[in-house]
């Protein structure tokens, strides 16, 4: 197996690079709002489970059902308890020019420097919209840098790496791409085979689905949903330490579950956590697929497949 997990080793500015587990975290609902204090548990969750670093809000956040006021209140949660331990991603993702800086500035303002910005699809998918968009962007945010999220469509603008190297190459404050499109590892290689030297890495997505090939071919990092960050870190380490055997155990005992989750998508994230004991409410706001009883029976055995522990009730700590 190869082990050439590709960050760039000259990487010196203060901001930290950008390697291994980064998950999106979810938001947590009540019926009359956003959970504060189940935010703070899922936090304390992703960081005692080794993540590298955190991602909200983002597709996996429900973010497009969040207000405006929501959305800054959970960043400035995440923010507060994670308290510079590892990096915070924020997701600036917005149709116009002025709504990206906004959500930039918010996170600057929190001292979030890194922003992940999928283009959004009203441009087109050139590169030259897609490169003026984010140039427009960068130039009021001199101090952010950015990671290019290029998700598959009909999501996404499903850039081809001859587009996604143009538009890198013309934005030197995109320092990351997180590449989701299908197949991923390819485009992985074609980047990385030409990036240009401010390029730090390509993140891998798919939900971790596609995560040793991602790692074969370079990837720096990938970016999962929560409820399973504890395994996805041990096979994360198991990797970086040489130990393919172990990670690819790992690996195979992760799919059936992430299977699931490919369909059920934030319902399968929040009823594990529940599971778990991290959140009570398993309430989502986005449109997904119910799950009925037969549903909930594959997932709880896919669960108990994957050999993660119950962190508890004592994981919600004070304040909870």
């Amino acid at each position: 197996m190869v082990h050439n997990i590709n960050c760039k080793a000259h990487y010196t500015d203060l901001i930290m690079p950008l390697t291994g587990i980064l998950p999106v975290l979810p938001t947590p609902f009540t019926e009359s709002g956003v959970d504060i204090a189940a935010m703070r548990r899922i936090v304390r969750f992703a960081l005692d489970a080794g993540v590298a670093g955190v991602v909200f809000p983002g597709f996996a956040s429900e973010v497009e059902m969040l207000t405006g006021e929501e959305r800054l209140a959970l960043l400035e949660t995440v923010s507060a308890e994670v308290d510079g331990r590892v990096p915070v991603i924020a997701g600036a993702s917005a149709a116009t020019v002025d709504d990206v800086v906004a959500y930039g500035r918010q996170a600057l303002a929190l001292g979030i420097t890194q922003l992940m910005i999928q283009p959004p699809k009203s441009i087109g998918a050139g590169a030259d919209a897609v490169a003026a968009f984010l140039s427009a962007s960068a130039m009021q945010m001199p101090d952010a840098e950015f990671i290019l999220q290029n998700a598959p469509a009909p999501r996404g603008s499903d850039l081809s790496p001859e587009a996604v190297l143009k538009v890198v190459r013309r934005v030197p404050a995109v320092r990351y791409v997180k590449e989701e499109t299908l197949p991923a590892g390819p485009a992985i290689t074609a980047i990385l085979a030409d990036a240009p030297e401010h390029l730090l890495g390509v993140i891998g997505g798919g939900g971790a689905r596609y995560i040793l090939d991602e790692y074969d071919r370079g990837a720096c990092a990938a970016m999962p949903a929560l409820e399973i960050a504890d395994l996805h870190v041990a096979l994360d380490r198991n990797y970086r330490a040489g130990r393919g055997g172990e990670a690819r155990t790992l690996y195979v005992k992760s799919l059936p579950l992430l299977a699931l989750q490919a369909v059920y998508r934030m319902r399968l994230t929040k009823h594990v956590l529940g599971l778990r004991g991290i959140i009570d409410n398993p309430i989502v706001r986005a449109p997904t697929p119910d799950l009925d009883a037969m549903a909930v029976r594959d997932i709880e055995r896919c669960l108990q497949e994957c050999e993660v522990e119950s962190f508890g009730r004592s994981n919600r700590g004070s304040g909870a």
